[in-house]
C-alpha cells in the first residue's frame, strides 16, 4: 500500500523531472530567438515623439492648473492609503481576508482569490487605482491636439494592460495553482507551448490561438462544393454549386479582403454566409486572392483593380452570359471596389447592377482606433520594411490588430498557453485568424499613403490608372452593412463613407457585434440584432441611430431580400463548369499555397 511518504517521493521526483525539462527547453528558447529576423524599429512601437508630447502636455496642465494636478494626487494617494489601511487593520484583526473591494468587475481576475486572499487583492486593488489615476490624468490634458491625443490613450492603455499583475506568474493565482497543483508539468508545457510559437514564426513571438492541427481548409472548413473556374496571377474565381432548381439570373460575384483568406465566409456549414447564399438562389461566385511573396513587390492598386476586380466581373459575365452583375466587397475589398466602380461610371459602363458593401471605410477622415497606426513614424517604417522584403508581411499585420483587443488577443491567450500550459483550443474562427495573407510591397503603401494617410478617396483625389476618382462616382444601388462594435471599419466611418457616395439608392444597416462576428451571424444562431431605418443615408450617424429601428435576429435575410429584387427572374440554376475550364475542387490551391519568401516567377495566367 502506498504511503503518504512514497506519495511526496514520487511528486518530488516529477518535479525533479519537470525542472530538467525546463533546462533542456531553456536552450531550445535560446536557440529559436536568435533565428528572429531584424525588423524596422518603427514596426514595433510608436516613436518617441509620442511620449515626449505626453509629457510636455502633462507639464503643461501642472503649470496652467496646478490645483487640478494636486487634486488628482491627493485623490489617488488618499484611496491609496485608505485601502493600505483597510487591508492593515483586516490582518490585525486575526482574519486572514481581504477588506471590502468597491473597484468595478474585471473579468481577468475571476478567480476568487482576487476577492478572498488579502495578497492578490491588494495586488488587484492596487492596479485597479494606479489605472484609474492614469486615466484621469491623461483625461484632463487639454493642450494634446485630438490625434496626438487618441495615440497617447491608447498606447498608454497598452502598457497598463501589459503590467496587470495576471500577466505575470508570481501574481496570478490561476498559474500558480496549476503549477502547484501538476508539480510543475503545466510550466513545461507552457515553455513548449513558448518555444514553438517562437519556432514556427522564426525567431519572433506570435500566440498562437487555435489549434493548428484541427482543420484542414477544404477537409473539414470551406468545404462548400464549388470550382475553380479561372485562375490569373492575382485571384482564383470560384463558381459554387447550386442547391436548388432555379437561381437567379443575375450573378453575384464576391470580393473578400486579400488582408485575408476568403474563407471566413465558409467556415463550416452552420455559420458559413456562401452556403447561405447558395441556398436562397443565387449563381454565387468568390474571389480568392493570392497570397503574395516578395516577386509581387511592384504591384499595386491598379494591378488589383485590372487583374483583379475588372477581370473577376468579365470573367463572370462571360461565364454566365449575363450583361450585369451584383458585387460585394467586404472590408478593404469594400473600399477598392468603390474604386472600381467610380472608375467604371466614368467610363460609361454599366456591367455592374448593385454593390453590397461589408465594413467598408472608405472617408477615412476619422479612421477609428485603427488611425493610431496610421502616423508616419509606423508607415515610414511599414515603406522601408517592404522595400527590404518586397511584401508586408503578414506577422506585422497579424500583431497589429492583435493589439487593437490586446487582452483577448494577446494576453488571455498567453497565459493560457504559457503559463497554464493549455493547448490552444480547436477553435475555427481563431484558425482563421492565425492563417493570414502577406500584401504586395507597392499596394500596401499606396493604400496607407493615398487612400488612409491622404484621404485620396474621399478628397477626389486618389488615382485609378492615372485619373482621379471621387465617392460621387459611386452611382449604383447600394447596401452597406456595418458592426456596431468594428475596432477595424467602426461603424460611424462607414455609415459617412456611404453618405458621400453618389448613388440616389442606398441602404444602410447597422449589426449588433464586431468586425468578424457582426457579418457571420447566421439566422440560425438567433445571436445578433440590427438597425434600420427608411430615412435617407445624410446627416450625421448618431442621427441616423436615433432614429432607427432595432430587429432581432440577423441581417441576412433582409439583405438577400433586398439582393433578390436586384437578380431578375429565376431560371435553371448554372452548374460550375458550363462555359468555363475546371481547373480546381472549391477551394482552390491559392488559398492553401505557402509563399516562398525568396522571389520566384509570378504565376501565369491560367
Amino acid at each position: 500500500m502506498a504511503t503518504e511518504s512514497d506519495d511526496i517521493e514520487a511528486r518530488q521526483e516529477r518535479l525533479t523531472a519537470n525542472l530538467a525539462r525546463v533546462e533542456e527547453l531553456s536552450k531550445r528558447l535560446a536557440t529559436a530567438l536568435t533565428q528572429g529576423k531584424q525588423a524596422d524599429p518603427s514596426l514595433h512601437g510608436p516613436s518617441s515623439d509620442v511620449y515626449v508630447k505626453a509629457a510636455s502636455a502633462y507639464f503643461a496642465e501642472m503649470m496652467q492648473n496646478p490645483a487640478r494636478v494636486l487634486e488628482h494626487q491627493v485623490s489617488y494617494w488618499g484611496k491609496t492609503l485608505k485601502h493600505y489601511v483597510e487591508a492593515q487593520q483586516t490582518l490585525a484583526k486575526g482574519d486572514f481576508k481581504a477588506p471590502p473591494d468597491p473597484g468595478p468587475k474585471d473579468r481577468r481576475f475571476s478567480n476568487p482569490l482576487w476577492e478572498t486572499h488579502p495578497f492578490f487583492n491588494y495586488l488587484k486593488q492596487q492596479y485597479m487605482l494606479n489605472s484609474e489615476a492614469i486615466a484621469t490624468a491623461l483625461g484632463d490634458m487639454e493642450t494634446l491636439p485630438p490625434e496626438d491625443r487618441r495615440r497617447v490613450e491608447y498606447f498608454t492603455r497598452q502598457i497598463v494592460d501589459m503590467f496587470s499583475p495576471t500577466n505575470f506568474l508570481g501574481t496570478n493565482p490561476d498559474a500558480l495553482e496549476k503549477a502547484v497543483a501538476t508539480d510543475g508539468e503545466s510550466l513545461v508545457q507552457g515553455l513548449e507551448n513558448l518555444v514553438r510559437d517562437i519556432e514556427s514564426n522564426q525567431g519572433d513571438l506570435l500566440v498562437s490561438l487555435a489549434d493548428k492541427e484541427a482543420f484542414r481548409v477544404g477537409q473539414n472548413i470551406a468545404t462548400t462544393p464549388g470550382t475553380v473556374v479561372y485562375r490569373n496571377r492575382m485571384l482564383e474565381l470560384i463558381q459554387y454549386a447550386p442547391t436548388t432548381e432555379k437561381a437567379h439570373k443575375t450573378p453575384l460575384l464576391i470580393f473578400p479582403p486579400w488582408i485575408n483568406k476568403f474563407y471566413i465566409m465558409d467556415l463550416k456549414p452552420q455559420n458559413s454566409l456562401i452556403k447561405w447564399i447558395v441556398d436562397q438562389g443565387f449563381t454565387l461566385f468568390v474571389v480568392s486572392w493570392v497570397n503574395p511573396d516578395s516577386s509581387y513587390a511592384g504591384v499595386g492598386m491598379d494591378d488589383y483593380i485590372r487583374d483583379g476586380f475588372l477581370r473577376a466581373m468579365a470573367e463572370v459575365r462571360r461565364i454566365t452570359g449575363e450583361p450585369q452583375i451584383n458585387a460585394v466587397g467586404y472590408c478593404i475589398a469594400g473600399t477598392t471596389l468603390g474604386l472600381t466602380l467610380a472608375h467604371l461610371q466614368r467610363a460609361g459602363d454599366t456591367s455592374v447592377n448593385s454593390a453590397t458593401f461589408f465594413t467598408t471605410l472608405a472617408d477615412f477622415s476619422d479612421p477609428g482606433e485603427v488611425g493610431v497606426f496610421l502616423s508616419d513614424d509606423f508607415i515610414d517604417g511599414i515603406e522601408r520594411q517592404t522595400v527590404q522584403d518586397g511584401i508586408l508581411s503578414k506577422f506585422f499585420m497579424s500583431r497589429t490588430f492583435s493589439f487593437l483587443r490586446s487582452n483577448d488577443l494577446i494576453y488571455t491567450p498567453a497565459i493560457k498557453s504559457y503559463m497554464m500550459g493549455e493547448a490552444p483550443p480547436a477553435f475555427d474562427l481563431l484558425f482563421w485568424n492565425g492563417d493570414g495573407t502577406n500584401l504586395p510591397a507597392r499596394m500596401a503603401v499606396e493604400y496607407l499613403r493615398g487612400l488612409c494617410q491622404q484621404n485620396g478617396f474621399a478628397t477626389g483625389n486618389f488615382p485609378v490608372f492615372g485619373k482621379p476618382v471621387s465617392l460621387r462616382g459611386v452611382q449604383v444601388p447600394l447596401c452597406a452593412i456595418a458592426c456596431e462594435t468594428d475596432h477595424i471599419a467602426h461603424w460611424k466611418g462607414s455609415f459617412n463613407s456611404i453618405r458621400q457616395m453618389g448613388a440616389s439608392d442606398k441602404t444602410f444597416i447597422l449589426s449588433q457585434s464586431g468586425h468578424i462576428a457582426g457579418i457571420i451571424n447566421p439566422p440560425s444562431k438567433g445571436k445578433y440584432g440590427h438597425y434600420t431605418s427608411d430615412a435617407p443615408v445624410s446627416g450625421a450617424p448618431e442621427d441616423w441611430l436615433k432614429g432607427a429601428t432595432f430587429n432581432t435576429g440577423s441581417w441576412w435575410p433582409r439583405w438577400g431580400a433586398w439582393l433578390a429584387e436586384r437578380s431578375g427572374p429565376m431560371v435553371t440554376a448554372r452548374v460550375p463548369g458550363e462555359g468555363a475550364e475546371v481547373l480546381a475542387p472549391a477551394p482552390g490551391t491559392y488559398v492553401v499555397a505557402t509563399p516562398d519568401p525568396a522571389p520566384a516567377p509570378v504565376p501565369q495566367a491560367g
